[in-house]
């Protein structure tokens, strides 16, 4: 359950009875379409690597932090970028070098 989230900074707290005294939440870690945002007593699921509810770290005084959160009863897949869509988010870099001589 989502203790207390902060729009404006985009980061919150949940509890869940794998991870004593709270677990660190970043919006980047929110799955699913529409706003990547949480509201104070909302029911999440939430998971990380292996089967811990969340990944060891420090962060911000909390001992775990959410690796990927979602409300609902069903884990939405995770999103990747359609290798068929458009290039607007995607570049290139070529660095060519002379011989030294």
């Amino acid at each position: 359950m989502v203790r207390a989230y902060t729009a404006d900074e985009g980061w919150g707290i949940i509890d869940g009875p794998d991870v004593p005294g709270g677990c660190w939440v970043h919006f980047s870690a929110i799955a699913g379409n529409g706003p990547k945002q949480l509201a104070e007593g909302q029911r999440v699921s939430f998971w990380a690597e292996a089967e811990a509810e969340a990944e060891a770290a420090e962060q911000d005084g909390f001992a775990y932090r959410a690796v990927k959160v979602w409300s609902g009863d069903t884990e939405p897949d995770d999103q990747r970028p359609d290798e068929t869509g458009s290039d607007a988010y995607r570049s290139t870099l070529t660095l060519t070098f002379d011989d030294e001589a």
